[in-house]
């Protein structure tokens, strides 16, 4: 078996409102999702990414750190949400009815 099959590419994804990176890699098949954030860098230039509490995914599926991935995955970070979106969709539809009625 050649290193090169040992071996495969993903992306690392980590995203906020006025800043995107995006890490390619070439790393070893049996590292999890975990060593594979670690290696990206990611943690020292976001010092406020805890992956005890951002969750993680590959593909906008949430996986666990010690997940393995596939040759040319995303592994993304999510931040924390800032709102409930169920929350917001409730106080969105409040407020369309209240117009509603006014009408």
């Amino acid at each position: 078996m050649s290193i090169d099959s040992d071996m495969i590419h993903v992306e690392v994804v980590y995203a906020l409102p006025h800043d995107q990176r995006v890490v390619a890699l070439v790393v070893n098949k049996e590292l999890t999702v975990e060593q594979i954030i670690g290696q990206s860098g990611l943690l020292a230039l976001f010092p406020e990414i805890d992956l005890k509490q951002n969750k993680v995914g590959v593909f906008s599926r949430n996986v666990k750190l010690d997940a393995l991935v596939r040759d040319n995955d995303r592994i993304e970070i999510y931040r924390p949400l800032l709102a409930d979106p169920k929350e917001i969709r409730r106080k969105r539809a409040e407020q369309a009815a209240k117009k509603a009625a006014e009408k």
